[in-house]
């Protein structure tokens, strides 16, 4: 297990709700009066503000995106202003946020403008924050929101090239996930559940009872199942 201390890392000022989720967060696919729908000129502006995007991987067997190569309806959060009844496609392998443009072009958006995304896959809606640049790491990077309480929960996605992986002859892409753990400004990356427990010591026999009682199956397979022992601790911490 990896602990980093947080102005080493990231997550500068995420209990505060500033900084990291941006001026605006588009962590709901409903309607409502914050909502920007691109049908202005200077909205366009805002939203198409990127450059436009080409597959140089053609020849790599699989593909680079999240979950399908298809583009999935959603929302993004440009600067502030959240845009409704879009599609969206995750270049995992670049970190970049696709939409498409006419006539049959794709645009990848300008990363230093989007505050967050959402977008749905199997009748299950992501949420996507951007985590800011910092002066040491450098980063600049997408992260799925998993659990927002006293703790949280956020999973990187990624995928990488394995060269002649296919047959001895073809490159292939793979995929990479990466759980990043925060309780009291401390960042711990979780490779399993005794991660979790390390970070989590002065409570790890409650905890490990709830699990026992409820028949959980804590696994980073399942990063979800991770959120249920996280609201349990909230609970008891506070």
């Amino acid at each position: 297990m990896s602990r980093f201390n947080i102005y080493a890392f990231f997550f500068i000022s995420i209990l505060n709700g500033a900084g990291l989720y941006g001026a605006s967060t588009c962590l709901s696919m409903s309607h409502s009066n914050k909502t920007f729908l691109q049908d202005t000129l200077h909205d366009n502006q805002v939203l198409y503000n990127g450059k436009i995007w080409r597959n140089l991987y053609f020849n790599v067997h699989g593909d680079q995106y999240l979950f399908t190569r298809d583009f999935l309806p959603g929302c993004v959060s440009v600067r502030g202003k959240i845009f409704t009844n879009i599609l969206l496609k995750y270049d995992l392998y670049n970190d970049e946020l696709l939409i498409p443009v006419n006539p049959g072009g794709v645009l990848q958006l300008n990363k230093e403008m989007v505050d967050s995304f959402s977008f749905i896959f199997q009748n299950k809606t992501y949420h996507f924050i951007r985590m800011q640049e910092d002066s040491i790491k450098r980063t600049n990077t997408y992260l799925n929101v998993l659990y927002k309480g006293s703790t949280e929960l956020f999973l990187k996605y990624s995928k990488k090239i394995e060269k002649l992986a296919d047959e001895g002859k073809y490159d292939k892409f793979y995929q990479v996930n990466q759980l990043y753990f925060i309780k009291n400004k401390v960042v711990f990356l979780i490779s399993g559940k005794s991660d979790l427990m390390k970070a989590l010591t002065e409570d790890k026999v409650l905890l490990e009872n709830f699990i026992k009682i409820n028949k959980l199956k804590v696994t980073e397979k399942t990063p979800e199942s991770f959120i249920p022992l996280l609201r349990y601790y909230d609970s008891i911490s506070k």
